[in-house]
């Protein structure tokens, strides 16, 4: 794998992947599955934290929210991510990596152990994410994933232009980076795909088996309908209350650090 840099700070790829297929590939999800936390709310608060005049974007988006069902999830995101505003690339890629690192000790040690049970059977891994790819790709590197994408936003508009990488569009991308002689009959060769959301019902559409992670009770219903691997970590807060708060806390850019990391 070689990586490139030229939109905004988000890696792109020139594949150098055999035709022949891996002896097996794992996808995972990013956002809940591998940690807790929704990372978009905890890399804004990183961000801030290290430069606060981008605090301007707080007041912006809670002017915006109202609006969210009229404006759809992708333009929400664009609104939401306007605190990087013409940020130049290095300095992205810098606090990206910082926030990375911040990370890192968050991350389920289940998922962990899971991760290099596939490095080690020499299984592609690909790290999917909703979350920019700015910093997944970082999160991917400390990891080992041979390939992490998220969400790129391409350019440094104030509500930067981006196609949300959820969903159906976690798989079209796959089809457009890997081998079609990775697929048989639309499914990944011996695949296994980890998520927490039913959001990625279309990636585990393409796997042959699959790990939910802390599911919900629609994902749970369908885990155990089809036999699926259900992981249950332990979460960083004691009740949904604590945890209720320390999102209030991460989307009004409160407190030095309220998800703890």
């Amino acid at each position: 794998m070689i990586h490139r840099r030229d939109t905004h700070g988000a890696p792109s790829y020139q594949m150098s992947l055999p035709d022949t297929p891996p002896s097996g590939i794992a996808l995972f999800d990013m956002d809940g599955t591998l940690l807790a936390w929704d990372c978009q709310l905890l890399f804004r608060h990183h961000v801030l934290r290290a430069e606060p005049l981008r605090l301007f974007s707080v007041p912006l988006f809670l002017a915006f929210l109202p609006f969210a069902p009229l404006l759809g999830t992708e333009n929400m995101k664009r609104v939401f991510h306007c605190f990087l505003w013409k940020m130049p690339p290095d300095r992205l890629q810098e606090l990206s990596r910082e926030f990375a690192l911040k990370l890192f000790p968050s991350i389920y040690p289940e998922l962990v152990g899971a991760l290099e049970e596939h490095r080690s059977a020499g299984h592609l891994t690909i790290l999917s994410s909703a979350s920019p790819e700015c910093y997944a790709a970082e999160v991917g590197r400390l990891l080992g994933f041979d390939i992490s994408l998220g969400t790129v936003l391409e350019n440094d508009f104030l509500f930067a232009d981006l196609t949300n990488h959820k969903g159906v569009n976690k798989v079209t991308r796959l089809h457009q980076l890997l081998p079609e002689s990775y697929f048989t009959e639309g499914k990944l060769v011996n695949s296994h795909g980890y998520t927490d959301s039913t959001a990625d019902l279309p990636m585990l559409a393409i796997c042959d088996r699959a790990t939910v992670v802390n599911p919900k009770p629609p994902l749970l219903a369908l885990a155990e309908k089809n036999g699926w691997t259900i992981l249950q970590p332990e979460r960083p807060w004691k009740s949904t209350r604590e945890k209720a708060l320390r999102i209030l806390a991460l989307l009004l850019a409160l407190g030095k650090n309220p998800a703890k990391l």
